[in-house]
């Protein structure tokens, strides 16, 4: 399998009195099909990290390669369009638009990118909602929702476009144990059957042993990277 993403020689830093380094010298790839945990205290430089493989910000110095693509070069709108094309994205805090039903939430970065969804996407989508179990709450407004159906809701938004890696940041931080589990079930489903990446930043070490790799950031270095 090849590499879907390349970090190399990559630095961050935050301009300001005095300047912050917040990323040292950082060279790391994941693999095509791969399922990862990035890990870390707080403060440590991992959601950074995060940021920086998807093209949310730019490093100061080095580079980042997405899907074979070198970053440094692009501009805002072929960031977005990578973006777009290759990565999908879960956050702690779902995001989803209140007014709009869980069905609506998923098509939206479909609809932003191509225009109204006709029925394979609407397939599809379906599909995704059977898959995390919330089929029958799709055309639910999302304010009516519970908190695990609304982050299983932002995770079906995450694939619509049938990305090579889905980026998760701290996705169930605010989710009890029990739709925690369910959520990291459903990722793992997804890695298995779509051969979708995941690189998941988490705190806790619990579910980063469910992954296949954990690479731990320690004061924006890397400190650890072990593959089961």
């Amino acid at each position: 399998m090849g590499n879907v993403i390349e970090l190399r020689n990559v630095n961050k830093v935050y301009r300001g009195t005095p300047d912050v380094q917040v990323l040292f010298d950082i060279t790391l790839s994941f693999s095509d099909r791969s399922f990862n945990s990035i890990v870390g205290e707080s403060g440590s430089g991992k959601s950074t990290l995060l940021n920086l493989i998807g093209s949310l910000d730019r490093p100061t110095s080095g580079e980042v390669i997405v899907d074979g693509v070198s970053t440094a070069a692009l501009s805002s709108d072929g960031l977005a369009e990578v973006r777009n094309r290759t990565l999908g994205f879960v956050f702690q805090f779902h995001y989803l638009l209140p007014e709009f039903t869980a069905m609506e939430n998923a098509l939206m970065p479909y609809v932003i990118s191509h225009g109204k969804a006709g029925r394979q996407v609407t397939d599809w989508a379906d599909e995704l909602f059977e898959l995390v179990g919330i089929a029958k709450v799709k055309n639910n407004p999302a304010m009516k929702m519970s908190g695990g159906q609304q982050q299983r809701t932002a995770i079906v938004r995450a694939l619509i476009n049938k990305p090579r890696v889905v980026l998760a940041d701290e996705p169930t931080g605010n989710l009890d144990s029990e739709n925690t589990a369910n959520i990291y079930k459903r990722f793992r489903e997804i890695n298995e059957r779509y051969g979708t990446t995941f690189i998941i930043v988490t705190h806790d070490r619990r579910i980063a042993e469910q992954t296949d790799r954990i690479v731990e950031v320690r004061d924006g270095r890397l400190l650890m990277d072990i593959s089961k």
